[in-house]
C-alpha cells in the first residue's frame, strides 16, 4: 500500500480537527504517515491512532519552531525523500499553503490548493478544487472525520533528524503569544460561521449574539476589518481566512468576489442584506431582505427558545 504523508496541525500536543479530516482522506488513498513537528507527540498519539495513523515521524529539531515556514518545507522535503509518498496532504491554512508551495518547488511536483475533496482514482488521487482563490492543501471541513478500523493500534513513532539550511533561517520568530480565548470555536474549523460586514455599521453585537446562540464562530468582511470594527484575525476572504462550514451566515455583506473566494464552498449559505440586488444573494441558499439589526435578534430569540423547549 502506498504511503500518504499528512502534516499534523496541532497546538502543544492537542491535534486539531483539520488533522483528523486529513487522516480520513489519507486512508482513502493509502497508508497514512503523519509528520509531527514540535513537542507533545506522545500526547497526540491517541488522537492520531483513532484516525488510523500507521506511523508518526516526529521532527523535534527546535529550529523548526524558531523560524517561519522555510525550515518546515525543507524538513518535509527530507521526509518525503525518505518515505517516497504518493501524495502529501496539508491543511489549507495560510501557513499550509506556503509550506506546500515551497515543498512543491523543492520536489518538482504538482500542487493543488483549496481542495474540497480527494478520492482514490485509477491513475492516482482525484481532487475536487474550489474554483476561486502531487501535493495538496485541503480546506478545513472538507471531510467528516471518521475513526479508523485500526483505531486501537498505537502508531509507531520514529524520530527523524532533519538539517536546516542557513537560507531557510532568515526570518526568525522573535515572540509569540496565544490568542485570547473567546469561548467560540476556531474560525477555520467551525461547523457554523456567522459573519458581519459593512451593514453592521460597526455594531457586531447582533452577530456575536446569534453566533453564541448557535455555538458558531464569528467572521468579518474586509470592509468591516478595514474600518476597524473587528480584528483582522477574523477576516474571511481572499486576503483573509478561507472557511467551508456546514452553515455560513453572511449578515450585512454585499458579496464582493474578494469575500466569496473565502466562503463560497460552505455547504449552506444564508444571506441577510437590506439590498435585494446584493451579489451575495446569487450565492445564497436562503436569502433574507432586511435589516440585520432586526433579523438577527429575532433569529437569536428563536434559536434560544427552540433549545430551551425542543418540543416547541
Amino acid at each position: 500500500m502506498s504511503n500518504i504523508l499528512v502534516l499534523a496541525d496541532h497546538v502543544g500536543g492537542t491535534v486539531r480537527k483539520t488533522t483528523a479530516e486529513l487522516l480520513t482522506i489519507a486512508r482513502r488513498l493509502g497508508e497514512p504517515v503523519v509528520v509531527y513537528i514540535g513537542d507533545g507527540v506522545e500526547s497526540a498519539l491517541p488522537a492520531l491512532a483513532r484516525r488510523g495513523a500507521a506511523k508518526v515521524i516526529a521532527l523535534t529539531n527546535p529550529e523548526l519552531s524558531q523560524y517561519l515556514v522555510a525550515p518546515k518545507a525543507e524538513a518535509l522535503q527530507q521526509v518525503a525523500q525518505k518515505v517516497q509518498p504518493t501524495a502529501i496532504l496539508i491543511s489549507s491554512s495560510s501557513e499550509g499553503k506556503e509550506i506546500a508551495a515551497r515543498l512543491a518547488v523543492k520536489l518538482e511536483s504538482g500542487l493543488i490548493t483549496d481542495a474540497v475533496d480527494v478520492q482514490s482514482g485509477d491513475g492516482g488521487p482525484v481532487t475536487t478544487q474550489s474554483v476561486f482563490a502531487g501535493n495538496y492543501t485541503v480546506k478545513p471541513n472538507a471531510a467528516t472525520p471518521e475513526a479508523a478500523q485500526t483505531a486501537g493500534t498505537q502508531p509507531d513513532v520514529e524520530e527523524f533528524d532533519v538539517s536546516i539550511s542557513d537560507a531557510a533561517k532568515t526570518a526568525r520568530i522573535t515572540a509569540s503569544r496565544p490568542r485570547e480565548a473567546t469561548g467560540r470555536p476556531e474560525l477555520t474549523e467551525a461547523a457554523i460561521v456567522v459573519s458581519g460586514g459593512r451593514g453592521t455599521s460597526g455594531d457586531f453585537g447582533p452577530i456575536e449574539a446569534f453566533a453564541d446562540a448557535l455555538g458558531a464562530a464569528v467572521g468579518a468582511s474586509r470592509a468591516a476589518v478595514d474600518s476597524g470594527w473587528y480584528p483582522h484575525a477574523y477576516q474571511v476572504g481572499q486576503t483573509g481566512k478561507t472557511v467551508a462550514p456546514q452553515l455560513y451566515v453572511a449578515a450585512g455583506i454585499s458579496g464582493a468576489i474578494q469575500h466569496r473566494a473565502g466562503m463560497q464552498t460552505s455547504k449552506t449559505i444564508v444571506a441577510i442584506n437590506t439590498d435585494a440586488e446584493a451579489p451575495i444573494f446569487e450565492l445564497a441558499d436562503l436569502g433574507v431582505v432586511g435589516d440585520l439589526h432586526k433579523v438577527l435578534p429575532a433569529a437569536t430569540d428563536g434559536v434560544k427558545a427552540a433549545r430551551a423547549d425542543p418540543q416547541a
